[in-house]
This record gives structure tokens, C-alpha cells and sequence, in this order.
């Protein structure tokens, strides 16, 4: 079993494909000049679903929370990982 540690960094590793500095918990990812645009955005949720399927579960990023402006996962890259976290250790 992965642990969180090893998730979070793998959620910050893939999200560093796609910003112009280095990714920590407040890592704006959406309406900043971090250069996340929606179709990098969309890619990033595929990596991540491919990565929670080699850690045994299945990463919903499609969900009514997912899209919800106040709650959105996608504000910063620590609210991702500890979605990503979430659903790993509820899921399996």
C-alpha cells in the first residue's frame, strides 16, 4: 500500500509538469499565472486517474464536489493531493 506521503508527492510531481514554479500546498492551480489552462488541467486529472489505478483504486475527479466552485479540489495543489488522498484511503 502506498502511503500518503508517496501520494502527495506523486499528485505534486505530476503537477509540476504543468506550473512555472516549484508546487507546494499553496499552489494556486486555477485563475493565476501558474499556467495551469483547462486543457493541461484535464490531462492532469487523466495522469492522476492513471496513477490511483496503479494504487488500487479509482480517482473521481468528475464528481458534483470536484466541480463545485466553493469546494473545488482544483484551488490549490494541496486541496488536490488531499482529495487524491481521500479517495485512495476511502476506496480501497
Amino acid at each position: 500500500m502506498i502511503s500518503k506521503e508517496d501520494a502527495r508527492k506523486s499528485v505534486f510531481s505530476a503537477i509540476h509538469k504543468y506550473v512555472k514554479c516549484d508546487v507546494t500546498e499553496s499552489t494556486v492551480l486555477l485563475g493565476s499565472d501558474t499556467g495551469i489552462n483547462s486543457m493541461q488541467l484535464v490531462e492532469l486529472c487523466l495522469e492522476l486517474e492513471d496513477k490511483s489505478l496503479v494504487f488500487g483504486f479509482e480517482f473521481d475527479w468528475t464528481s458534483d464536489v470536484a466541480m463545485s466552485r466553493s469546494r473545488s479540489m482544483f484551488r490549490t495543489a494541496g486541496s488536490l493531493a488531499s482529495e487524491f488522498i481521500d479517495q485512495m484511503e476511502t476506496k480501497k
